[in-house]
Formats: C-alpha cells, sequence, structure tokens
C-alpha cells in the first residue's frame, strides 16, 4: 500500500519513447514540473501529450517541448507559446485543437471506463464536420486534419460524439498526499489534475506534502488512491518553486 518512490527519476524510470501522458496544471497552476524535468533528463522522446496546455515561461511542458521531444499534443490552449505555435505552424508537431470543457470530460470518461459521450460543443463547426488541422506541412498546408464524428440528435437538440481518453502514463502534482495515493489539490490546480490522474493506466503524482494514511479526511480527498500508482514527495524548495505567468501590481 506504501507507494512512495524515493526520487523522481525513479518514479519515470519506465516511460519508454512514444508513451502517451496525461499531464495536470492549469496554466501555471499544479503543473508536475518535477517529474517533467525528470523526463527530459531520462532523454525520453517522441511524446503523445495531453494536457490543457503545453507549458509556457520555459517550464512545464515548455521544457520537453523544446527539446523536441513531443511528437503530439491534444489540449485546448495555446496560449502565449510563441514555440508550441512556430512548431505547430512549421510541421513538426501534431496538434488536436478541442473544446476544453469537451477535453475535461474526456479525460474524466476515460478515467471512469466510458468509451464515449455525446455533448453540444462543436456542433455545426469543423469540431464536429473535420476539417480541424491537426498536422501542417510548414508551406501552409494541411497533411493531416480531423475526421468527421457522429452527430446525433435528442430530444430536438444535435450532439456530437467523443471519445474518452486513456494513456499509458499520468503526471499530476497535488499540495497534499498521503502513502496510500490519496491527493488533495488547491485552487486552479484542481481543474485538470484529478481528470488527468484518472485517466492514466499508471499515474505518478508529486506531492508538496506528503502525510501518513489518515491525516486527511476522507471527505477531503479529491483523488483516490486506487487511480494512483507511484507518490514522489517534493522538497520544500520544490514545493515553493511556484512562477507566476503574468505578475500585476497596482501603481
Amino acid at each position: 500500500m506504501d507507494k512512495v518512490v524515493a526520487t523522481a527519476l525513479a518514479a519515470v524510470a519506465d516511460v519508454p519513447d512514444g508513451a502517451s501522458l496525461a499531464v495536470g496544471g492549469f496554466g501555471l497552476s499544479g503543473v508536475p514540473n518535477v517529474l517533467i524535468e525528470a523526463l527530459y533528463e531520462r532523454g525520453v522522446a517522441g511524446l503523445s501529450v495531453v494536457s490543457n496546455n503545453c507549458g509556457a515561461m520555459e517550464s512545464g511542458l515548455a521544457v520537453l517541448l523544446t527539446a523536441a521531444r513531443i511528437a503530439r499534443v491534444t489540449g485546448s490552449y495555446i496560449g502565449a507559446n510563441k514555440e508550441f505555435a512556430r512548431q505547430y505552424l512549421a510541421g513538426e508537431l501534431e496538434v488536436e485543437l478541442i473544446p476544453q470543457g469537451t477535453l475535461a470530460e474526456r479525460l474524466r470518461a476515460g478515467g471512469a471506463g466510458i468509451p464515449a459521450f455525446y455533448t453540444p460543443a462543436g456542433v455545426g463547426t469543423q469540431v464536429a464536420e473535420g476539417g480541424l488541422p491537426w498536422r501542417y506541412d510548414g508551406q501552409g498546408g494541411v497533411t493531416v486534419a480531423s475526421p468527421a464524428k457522429e452527430v446525433r440528435e435528442f430530444d430536438g437538440t444535435e450532439y456530437v460524439l467523443e471519445r474518452g481518453i486513456r494513456t499509458d502514463f499520468a503526471l499530476v502534482r497535488a499540495a497534499k498526499g498521503d502513502r496510500h495515493g490519496n491527493l488533495v489539490f488547491n485552487k486552479s490546480a484542481r481543474n485538470f489534475n484529478p481528470l488527468a490522474a484518472m485517466a492514466g493506466r499508471v499515474t505518478i503524482a508529486e506531492v508538496e506534502e506528503l502525510v501518513e494514511p489518515g491525516a486527511i479526511d476522507p471527505d477531503a480527498v479529491h483523488v483516490p488512491g486506487v487511480f494512483v500508482q507511484r507518490v514522489v514527495a517534493l522538497t520544500p524548495e520544490q514545493a515553493a518553486d511556484k512562477r507566476i505567468e503574468q505578475r500585476t501590481v497596482s501603481s
């Protein structure tokens, strides 16, 4: 039952080239930076990543992206990541952009064992009709485009069929976790981390505070340990390393 692994490197030691990863985080909140750095150190490449965004400010998944270790991204937000946009338009990176709520539900559904579901999001657009550019040829042309999806009517409203997402591994960051893998997330870090944790066949959590089993009120657990296979306790320095994407101060 003790799922604690001594180091981040040991926790990701069996992640192979070409693996699929669900990665938690929302902007710079709740990003499993230590586990991502461990993957970078190991030299793992050809990764297929499912994450809301692909890092920013040369941190998070941007570390792997800049090193050309990511082959495909399923996400909902490019934001101000210029290297992400450059690789995408240059044909170096395959990108499946989907509505943010759909991404969240696809991860949750995959973790819950639901193969597919219907949603109104995207009906009447290229999300449902197909043709969204997944890969460019570097000259402005599209080499891979999204396929059309099934659309069905329920009670007079059209819905598009979306598939649940399951990945080989999941990397998440929690504010608190115990040795059994029960996790608690803080504020915006809760947006995608629990969903990513559910979607991974092997889920690895880095935790800012490691506590003993029983120290977390069962009613406060956001992700139960059944979804988590490995836990890495961060050092105080690692836990305190939280970047701010846009710092705004008053005059």
